[in-house]
C-alpha cells in the first residue's frame, strides 16, 4: 500500500517557526569589504612601498603562515628588499651569486646567521614573532633588506601614487598601521583606530 506524506497547516506553521528560530540563533554574517589608504610624507608627497596593515584580536586569530617565501641574493642585492609575511612563515635565502654571502640579523624579533655559503641553505628561517627584522651580509656591507612579520592576514603595499588597497577584509574594529623602511623606530609607526564597514572612506596617513 502506498504511503502518502501530508503536512497539515498546524505542522507547517510549527516547521516555519522552528526554521525562523534556527535562523535567529545563527551567528551574524560578517561581510568582507575593501579599504583604501593614501600614504604620504609630511610634505604631502606620496610614499611608495609602504606596508599598510590592519591589526585586531580577530585578525591575529586568522593568521596562517605563507606557503613559500624567499629572499634571493642576486648581483650582491637582496630580492625583494622588503619581504612582508604573516607570523609563522618560513623563509629561505637562496644565493644565486657566484660569490659567497653571510646573511644575518641582530633584530630582537629574530636573530640568526647563515654563514658563508652558495646555493640554498638546507635550514630555512622561521619567523615566529611579529615585527621587523633588518638583514645584512657580513661580507657585503651595501646589502640590506627587511622582513616585515605581521600578526594579521590583512595587508597591502602602497603603489607609486601612495595608494594601498586592502581587499576582502571583514568589517569590524581594527588598528590601522603603516610601516616604511625610512621609519627609524616603532614610535614612528602610525597607530590609528578604525571602524571598517562598506562606507568607510579613503584613509589618509602621513608619515613623519
Amino acid at each position: 500500500m502506498a504511503v502518502h506524506w501530508q503536512v497539515s497547516p498546524l505542522n507547517l506553521k510549527l516547521s516555519l517557526n522552528l526554521l525562523l528560530a534556527a535562523v535567529f540563533l545563527l551567528p551574524p554574517v560578517t561581510l568582507a569589504t575593501q579599504l583604501q589608504v593614501q600614504v604620504q610624507h609630511s610634505s604631502g608627497q606620496p610614499v611608495a612601498g609602504a606596508v599598510v596593515f590592519l591589526e585586531s584580536v580577530s585578525a591575529s586569530a586568522a593568521v596562517k603562515p605563507a606557503a613559500t617565501a624567499n629572499i634571493i641574493q642576486r648581483n650582491t642585492t637582496f630580492i625583494p628588499e622588503v619581504l612582508v609575511i604573516p607570523r609563522g612563515t618560513t623563509v629561505t635565502f637562496p644565493n644565486e651569486d657566484t660569490v659567497r654571502h653571510h646573511v644575518y640579523s641582530f633584530s630582537p624579533i629574530k636573530q640568526f646567521e647563515i654563514k658563508l655559503y652558495v646555493g640554498t641553505p638546507t635550514d630555512p628561517v622561521v619567523f615566529e614573532q611579529s615585527g621587523v627584522a633588518a638583514l645584512g651580509c657580513n661580507i657585503h656591507d651595501q646589502m640590506i633588506a627587511w622582513v616585515v612579520v605581521l600578526d594579521t592576514p590583512y595587508y597591502s603595499h602602497s603603489n607609486d601614487d601612495g595608494l594601498a588597497v586592502l581587499n576582502d577584509v571583514p568589517a569590524g574594529d581594527y588598528t590601522l598601521r603603516v610601516w616604511h623602511k625610512t621609519l627609524l623606530s616603532e614610535a614612528d609607526v602610525p597607530n590609528l583606530p578604525l571602524s571598517l564597514n562598506s562606507k568607510t572612506p579613503l584613509q589618509q596617513v602621513k608619515l613623519k
